[in-house]
């Protein structure tokens, strides 16, 4: 188990740790993109976030608000306040189709609406790091062939260990889908910040092999699209996007029900290495622990261990120092890359309460059966 952890943290996750990443661009090369957002009641961080977009760096661009069904007076605001704000349009939608999932229907609207045939996407909670988020984004569709971006979105912090918890659960994942995209296995995105070309969206078809399911609009469609070839990623800091965490674990559990019930739409070969990836990680904890619980149950009977015993008990406590020491290192330079998430002194005790939570999330998806609906605002 430790041994297949090492492989990913030092040839894969060291990908993401020690990337360069490229600056091409010119005044020739930006062509027009459109940032989309799609709103559900989200009047207060709509008046915050607009002119965030509206005042970004970039000679050509537009700000499309999909209004979907609000009620909380977002359609007010939109119509009689952001006559300032010359980048931003929006488009009313009134009522619910049976046939696909809300949010997918006002995307799938959006990108038939853009002016422009590069989308960049973010949610209404989101806050670009700089006025160059959108030229950061952009510039790396100037690498040939590449029809797909992926950013990065950490949550803000807050007091608590929910908030611990929430960050340093959001770092692993960008750590995970961010180095096997650099190892040519893009498997997923965040719509939180994601970039596309709308004519990879049309040409597959958009939503259409998952319209109903809830979710799956960043992550389901960049499992079916993305390629190594077709997906670059971007990690310059101006570009990340911060995003408001639940503030209470009932609100939590409900989004990771969300991710959860998407994940097994995946494809096999993606699942897989998933499981394989976060299987290990656990094993790896359970393991060292029943090591651990041996040798003292040996020191409390006063037993010794066999020379063989002791040799195989040095490598293995060896080989798990150094996994420890790898992620330490590895994952926390990653860390510091993208907007410095967790504080690299603390990962040791992140490394076990991640391994903690993946162990638990693991078990309560085996043993729960429970259905129900679910919404995605």
């Amino acid at each position: 188990m430790v041994s297949i952890q090492l492989i990913f943290i030092l040839f894969v996750y060291s990908r993401t740790a020690f990337h360069r990443q490229s600056h091409r661009s010119s005044s020739d090369s930006q062509p027009g993109v459109s940032i989309v957002v799609c709103a559900r009641n989200e009047l207060e961080n709509l008046t915050e976030l607009l002119p965030l977009l509206n005042d970004q760096q970039y000679p050509d661009f537009e700000v499309l608000i999909m209004d979907d069904r609000s009620t909380d007076g977002t359609r007010s605001f939109l119509e009689n306040d952001i006559g300032n704000l010359n980048h931003v349009r929006f488009i009313r939608i009134d009522k619910e189709h049976e046939h696909v999932t809300p949010k997918k229907y006002a995307l799938t609207i959006a990108l038939k609406k853009v002016r422009y045939p590069t989308v960049l996407l973010t949610d209404a909670d989101c806050r670009p790091a700089s006025t160059n988020w959108l030229a950061g984004m952009s510039n790396c569709f100037n690498n040939p062939g590449k029809e797909i971006v992926l950013g990065f979105s950490p949550y803000e912090y807050r007091p608590g260990f929910l908030n611990l918890l929430i960050r340093s659960e959001t770092l692993f994942t960008a750590v995970q889908y961010i180095s096997l995209a650099l190892a040519g296995r893009p498997y997923m995105g965040v719509g939180r910040n994601l970039a596309y070309r709308t004519q990879l969206f049309f040409a597959n078809r958009g939503f259409y092999s998952h319209i109903n399911v809830v979710g799956g609009d960043d992550d389901l469609f960049m499992n079916e699209v993305a390629t190594g070839r077709n997906t670059a990623v971007c990690l310059d800091p101006d570009t990340v996007t911060w995003s408001k965490p639940k503030e209470t674990w009932a609100e939590w559990r409900l989004q990771k029900q969300r991710h959860l019930n998407v994940g097994k739409y995946y494809k096999p070969g993606h699942k897989f290495r998933l499981a394989v990836l976060t299987g290990s990680y656990v094993l790896s904890w359970l393991l060292a622990l029943i090591v651990g619980l041996v040798v003292l149950g040996y020191e409390l009977r006063h037993r010794s261990f066999t020379g063989n015993e002791w040799l195989f008990l040095q490598l293995g406590t060896g080989a798990f120092v150094f996994r420890l020491l790898a992620f330490w290192g590895i994952v926390g330079r990653i860390s510091y890359r993208l907007g410095q998430t967790i504080h690299w002194a603390i990962m040791p005790f992140i490394d076990l309460l991640l391994a903690i939570y993946y162990g638990l999330m693991g078990m309560k998806t085996l043993v729960t059966k429970r259905k129900k609906r679910l919404y995605w605002k």
